[in-house]
């Protein structure tokens, strides 16, 4: 089933709360490995439950599958690291790492994470194999950059690979993180606060 197909059937469920959509759901072809839901992250620790979901605003995860339909063509699935973030832990990141241009500062509006606007995205084969991308996620540092020299030419071509499904499909790039995308606009939606606790089996 297409993703489009698989993304309308979900939508005529019961919507979730604030109209997020679990992106798990709506692209099974995804990866997702939720960085703060465990510690391989900056902060070295666990921020979100253990089982928390991959929530994105209904838009967001349109745009999102047209993404990744087109680098599904291109032999690549994509690698989600965050997608919602709840307002309360962006405090908590901030608290721990005051550091704008890094950290979005939720007294000048916070992280666009906590619209459900934003996601943080890599690669992988269709395999679900790694494949070369230029730093880590979170790496704070000028190799993190879009256009950074001295990348690994294969890194460098799947960072051009992302950018291009991902600003073709309606997202905007951040400068200074290969990963973080937003889509066009966003800025604007309201915060939410809801759990990422996934339902009970």
């Amino acid at each position: 089933m297409s993703p489009a197909a698989l993304l309308a059937g979900l939508l005529t469920a019961p919507p979730a709360p604030a109209s997020l959509v679990d992106v798990a759901q709506a692209l099974p072809d995804a990866v997702v490995q939720l960085r703060y839901a465990g510690d391989d992250n900056f902060l070295k620790r666990r921020l979100y439950p253990e089982r928390a979901r991959c929530l994105l605003r209904r838009d967001a995860a349109e745009k999102l599958a047209l993404a990744a339909r087109t680098l599904k063509a291109q032999g690549f699935r994509l690698l989600l690291y965050d997608c919602y973030r709840p307002p309360s832990i962006q405090q908590e990141m901030w608290s721990a790492f005051p550091r704008r241009g890094y950290v979005a500062d939720p007294a000048r509006g916070g992280s666009v994470h906590g619209r459900g606007g934003a996601v943080d995205v890599g690669l992988v084969a269709l395999d679900g194999s790694a494949v070369p991308l230029p730093t880590p996620h979170d790496f704070f540092g000028r190799a993190a950059w879009h256009g950074a020299a001295g990348i690994p030419p294969a890194a460098a071509r799947n960072r051009e690979r992302l950018l291009a499904a991902m600003e073709a499909a309606g997202f905007k790039r951040n400068r200074m993180e290969w990963w973080h995308y937003e889509v066009l606009g966003s800025a604007q939606w309201p915060r939410v606060e809801v759990t990422l606790e996934a339902e009970p089996r």
